[in-house]
């Protein structure tokens, strides 16, 4: 089943004592890397007009699924760690497209909020998805089925 992830056997003089090294165009992790890096910074040329850049914009995708959460959340969402997490939400509070504002149950732990005009940007990236598509010259069917097996992928690691 992973012999298709595995280098391929290359012949060796009689006189080699080690294997040579995996052939990085034929590694999975090199093909998952280089993508997201390309899909990344498709993203960028499309965030442009917008003023976000991939990181923030993923910060509010979260938000606008549902805002009031706490850094801590977002972190755990978006698989990042805290300390990455505070300069991009400072970062979009100086844009005002959120705001932090203390838990009123426990005024340790602070929210973020999406202002106005955070919200407003929602309208701006509705169609998003197809724009990258468009951009990527990938139909939305093949979207979703690679979708679908990434998102198995990335399941099945834990």
């Amino acid at each position: 089943m992973y012999a298709k992830f595995a280098p391929k056997k290359k012949s060796f003089m009689s006189d080699t004592k080690e294997a040579s090294a995996p052939i990085l165009s034929e590694q999975l992790c090199f093909a998952l890397y280089s993508t997201s890096r390309a899909i990344t910074k498709a993203y960028a040329s499309l965030l442009d007009d917008l003023g976000l850049t991939y990181p923030q914009y993923i910060v509010m995708l979260v938000l606008w699924e549902g805002d009031g959460l706490s850094p801590r959340e977002l972190s755990r969402r978006l698989e990042i760690d805290r300390a990455t997490m505070t300069p991009l939400i400072q970062r979009l509070e100086k844009m005002d497209l959120v705001r932090k504002t203390r838990d009123r149950a426990d005024d340790r732990m602070l929210q973020v909020f999406l202002t106005d005009a955070g919200d407003v940007m929602r309208r701006q990236v509705f169609d998003m998805p197809e724009r990258l598509g468009c951009a990527l010259g990938i139909s939305e069917q093949d979207a979703e089925i690679l979708l679908r097996d990434v998102k198995r992928l990335r399941a099945s690691i834990g």
